[in-house]
């Protein structure tokens, strides 16, 4: 990568950081209702995957989808509009945190129940080998969703349909407030993969480049007709499961070290050494922060939804 693609991957991952902030801040201040799971701590995985795919390839997650709709493309203005409910949103101010969503960046949502997303995205894969494109469908999840029936039906068929699919699971060590080790009888997540013979790898979701390295070979198994390809991201969410999360479930010390290990600073030491000057990182950093500035009072100014948009887009013409 050039210096320019190395800069714009990290103002990716500051952007969706004082996003993510500014969320929890809004979110406090009332501004924001319904639930809200921030990508504190996990912006390497979003970005470095994303980066490896083509835009026309599809991307669907699961419900702590704002640093992967940024990584996709989503303007946080949009982004930030939809939480706040507001027509100028993605989905109109009626989808929220948890259903983020724009067809036209082949981001295919933000699903709230656990696994579900999976074989959805079976389906996208499916209907892509079908038309014969070239596409290949990233499939975002949990450690938890692993567990989950979803889980494993669609990874089967995943598997015997030879579909252009990569299935990341996003391990950042708890379900809700349960660790790994107390849901998972294999706590390595990549080893579940065996069971449907599927190639697998794992990689440090910490650090940026190591992430997209590991995508691009794994978009590159699934485009080339070979079927789907698993691929575990080990990260860590700085933040609780969701806002009202207490987190009695972890000691500050492993937050602690695993912070030490931030993503960011990791990828500022990369730049650092590739002769970047750090003026120049100070700049990007001062850029997100504008980015978000302006995504807020857009976000503020915009409208509520009419009250007649309570009937539009039910349903979608075929």
């Amino acid at each position: 990568m050039d210096k320019a693609e190395l800069m714009c991957l990290y103002k990716q991952m500051v952007v969706i950081r004082r996003m993510e902030e500014k969320c929890a801040e809004l979110y406090q201040q009332g501004k924001i209702g319904g639930f809200l799971h921030l990508y504190i701590g996990q912006e390497a995985v979003g970005v470095g995957t994303v980066s490896a795919r083509r835009p026309t390839d599809n991307v669907i997650t699961a419900y702590r989808d704002h640093g992967i709709a940024v990584a996709c493309g989503m303007e946080p203005k949009v982004l930030l509009a939809e939480m706040l409910g507001k027509a100028t949103g993605c989905s109109k101010g009626k989808g929220g945190s948890m259903h983020l969503a724009d067809k036209r960046l082949h981001f295919w949502g933000g699903h709230a129940i656990v696994g579900a997303q999976i074989p959805l995205g079976a389906g996208i894969a499916l209907a892509d080998k079908y038309r014969k494109s070239d596409a290949v469908t990233l499939c975002y999840f949990g450690d938890g969703a692993t567990n989950i029936g979803y889980f494993h039906e669609a990874v089967n068929l995943a598997a015997v349909w030879d579909l252009p699919m990569v299935l990341i699971c996003e391990n950042n060590k708890y379900g809700m407030g349960t660790s790994v080790e107390r849901a998972s009888a294999v706590p390595e997540m990549y080893l579940k993969a065996a069971g449907y013979g599927l190639p697998a790898a794992k990689v440090d979701g910490m650090d940026l480049l190591a992430v997209r390295q590991a995508a691009e070979s794994a978009i590159a198994h699934a485009r080339s007709g070979k079927g789907p390809y698993f691929l575990e991201v080990n990260t860590y969410r700085f933040q609780g499961h969701s806002m009202g999360d207490p987190q009695r479930y972890r000691k500050h010390e492993e937050v602690k070290k695993w912070e030490e290990d931030d993503p960011i600073g990791k990828f500022e030491n990369v730049l650092l050494g590739r002769k970047i000057k750090q003026d120049e990182i100070d700049a990007l950093d001062r850029e997100a922060e504008e980015i978000i500035a302006a995504a807020v009072g857009f976000a503020e100014e915009s409208p509520f939804p009419a009250p007649e948009e309570l009937w539009s887009d039910i349903y979608a013409e075929a």
